[in-house]
């Protein structure tokens, strides 16, 4: 592929956002009512954990050592995917808490995620730098222009690693809404999917070209060393119980 046709454009990446964010609204606002879950409070979950999501992914990226204030960080500074997930997760503990309810909403919405993630990866492959060289002819070209506006390297093949993240979303919601009503207990869709993505996150970030931090690995990668470890210990203790049987009314 040579070139890419919106390089640095924000108007398109934030519009596949706000339509990532849509889609997954839509496909939570479809589950809710197959799963017959009408409690009024599911509705304010989902939107703290739209308003955390965007606010973590600027504020817990923020680097002082840039002598940037948190104002212009919010304006102009990085977003993190993983930053925002993080948000995303403390905004329906936080909505949960005040609204009072108690149930998991894992389920709901780790497929409604995944949607949005492909959709809003989509903005990414079409705006962003892409990656590292491949090494080979194969790959995305960036034109001089390009190169300077994403800080990459002109006229060589770059790994399309959102593109790569773009397949591995679209298989995860395949394989939800393939095992969606079948796993041990409620929640344990979300812990599947967690623990997946960081996976193959921390393996692609080897070919996104993110600044290296320490030992040839960068922020991303640091940081989902130190939680891969309770993720691996919570999937683990889903695959210890047996799958659910399917109901008459499930759908597959």
């Amino acid at each position: 592929m040579i070139g890419l046709p919106f390089a640095g454009d924000g108007l398109v990446h934030a519009g596949l956002l706000g339509l990532g964010i849509l889609t997954a609204l839509l496909f939570y606002a479809y589950e809710k009512r197959r799963r017959g879950l009408s409690d009024p409070r599911l509705w304010p979950i989902a939107g703290f954990a739209i308003a955390f999501g965007a606010i973590g992914s600027r504020v817990l990226t923020w680097d002082v050592s840039r002598q940037v204030s948190l104002a212009d960080w919010w304006g102009n500074g990085d977003r993190s995917i993983l930053a925002g997930l993080v948000g995303a997760w403390l905004g329906v503990h936080l909505g949960k808490r005040l609204t009072g309810y108690r149930e998991s909403t894992g389920d709901l919405l780790a497929p409604a995620v995944a949607l949005a993630l492909v959709i809003g990866r989509v903005g990414c492959l079409l705006t962003e730098l892409p990656g590292t060289p491949t090494g080979g002819a194969w790959g995305i070209i960036l034109t001089s222009e390009q190169a300077a506006i994403l800080g990459g390297v002109p006229g060589v093949g770059l790994h399309p690693s959102f593109a790569y993240e773009i397949v591995f979303h679209a298989a995860a919601f395949a394989l939800m809404w393939r095992y969606r009503d079948l796993l041990p207990r409620s929640g344990d869709l979300f812990i599947c999917y967690a623990t997946s993505y960081a996976l193959f996150r921390f393996g692609v970030e080897f070919v996104r070209g993110n600044e290296v931090l320490w030992l040839g690995m960068s922020r991303p990668q640091w940081f989902l060393l130190v939680i891969l470890p309770l993720l691996l210990w919570r999937m683990l203790g889903v695959f210890g119980k047996p799958l659910r049987p399917k109901t008459e009314g499930a759908v597959a």
